[in-house]
């Protein structure tokens, strides 16, 4: 393995490698019928692709595989978008993303987020009793491989496709580990994952805790479960932890927040010709009680719509560190022959009109967490949000 400071500036330097071959690559989807205007005429494509297929049978040493190459034509023309959110799918990578958006999928049982800057992968959250805590990973790995092969500045859903698998089968994963960058090889029995995205529990003095780990089509009922068993034990208030929370669901997110808005605007979209969708709330249910928002860096996107909304409504206070600034809608659109795109194609604002992308949430009250090595199980950031919200009770 190369040496761990050059592997940081291997990853400061991926997204540029990325765009470079992205370059190259996306000139040929339009020989395969695609109309891309202001490109170089449909002659002029398929002859500079016919040339480098030529290039590529005459002189290169490896073996060739002709669907990989169609592939990359067609990863190459999206990843020259320069979005690192909009990503072309190839059929597999389709079929594993629809399967861990229904809550149940093959394989670790770990969340996983991205840096969009430098590349680097990491797991912020291990499931209980998952492969995954079985093989020994931690919250805070940086994943560097999936067997052989290096995943830095790979897009997310590739790297779970490599990483999920038959049920029973073993998947070896290379991380590194700590201040110090440990290289830590485990391996992993992939197993089926029912994914709990919304844990709960009532702590001292009447206050409810739940903590959500993402926005998938599971969420929305396992989070009103949760709020339903916490109002039944007597909750007199609420912290909701959504820190490592990457996001997820939009749909998901705007009906959890129906359960907890005043009826109004919960968040707003602005496409590209200026056509604005809203979603709203209605007054059937509203939260009543003091609330607290958990939050940090790695909460993003629907993380950010559910806090936004609830600090432009001032129904709550936002805990914790500035998120991450994921200001964007994305939307899958499937193809024919089983493959899909991802496209970023909206705006988000919250209620008051505040489009966060690249800015994130500033906390109300602002506390960075404090590693305690002599309790791994001390949370100074939790500590701070029960304490705000005793002095609302």
């Amino acid at each position: 393995m190369k040496d761990k400071k050059s592997f940081l500036r291997g990853a400061l330097c991926g997204a540029l490698a990325i765009l470079l071959s992205a370059g190259l690559m996306s000139c040929g989807l339009r020989a395969y019928g695609t109309n891309l205007g202001g490109m170089a005429s449909s002659k002029d494509v398929e002859r500079k692709i016919s040339g480098l297929k030529e290039l590529i049978d005459a002189r290169y040493l490896g073996d060739v595989d002709d669907s990989k190459l169609e592939e990359g034509l067609y990863k190459g023309l999206i990843s020259g978008l320069d979005d690192p959110y909009s990503v072309y799918y190839d059929e597999e990578e389709t079929k594993s993303m629809m399967e861990s958006n229904e809550g149940e999928y093959c394989g670790i049982g770990a969340v996983l987020t991205r840096d969009t800057d430098t590349g680097i992968i990491t797991l912020v959250q291990i499931y209980d009793d998952s492969p995954a805590m079985e093989a020994g990973l931690k919250a805070g790995d940086i994943l560097y491989k999936v067997e052989d092969i290096e995943v830095t500045g790979e897009d997310l859903t590739e790297v779970v496709s490599h990483i999920k698998g038959e049920k029973g089968t073993e998947v070896r994963l290379t991380v590194l580990r700590g201040d110090d960058m440990e290289e830590v090889t485990v391996t992993a029995v992939r197993n089926t994952v029912q994914v709990r995205t919304v844990k709960h529990e009532m702590k001292s003095d009447g206050i409810g805790y739940v903590s959500v780990s993402e926005f998938d089509i599971v969420t929305y009922e396992q989070y009103k479960e949760a709020l339903a068993d916490l109002e039944n034990q007597g909750m007199e208030g609420l912290i909701v932890d959504l820190r490592n929370n990457p996001g997820g669901n939009l749909d998901t997110v705007c009906d959890i927040l129906d359960l907890m808005l005043p009826e109004g605007l919960i968040v707003y979209t602005e496409d590209k010709e200026g056509n604005r969708d809203e979603k709203k709330s209605d007054e059937e249910r509203q939260f009543r009680l003091p609330l607290v928002v958990l939050m940090n860096g790695n909460s993003a996107s629907a993380s950010e719509i559910y806090a936004g909304a609830v600090q432009d409504y001032g129904i709550g206070e936002i805990v914790g560190t500035q998120s991450y600034g994921k200001g964007v809608v994305q939307q899958i659109y499937p193809m024919k022959d089983g493959t899909s795109v991802k496209l970023t194609i909206a705006e988000y604002f919250t209620p008051k009109g505040r489009n966060i992308d690249g800015k994130g949430i500033n906390p109300d009250v602002e506390v960075e967490y404090e590693e305690n090595k002599e309790n791994p199980e001390a949370d100074n950031q939790l500590d701070k949000a029960m304490e705000v919200l005793k002095e609302k009770l």
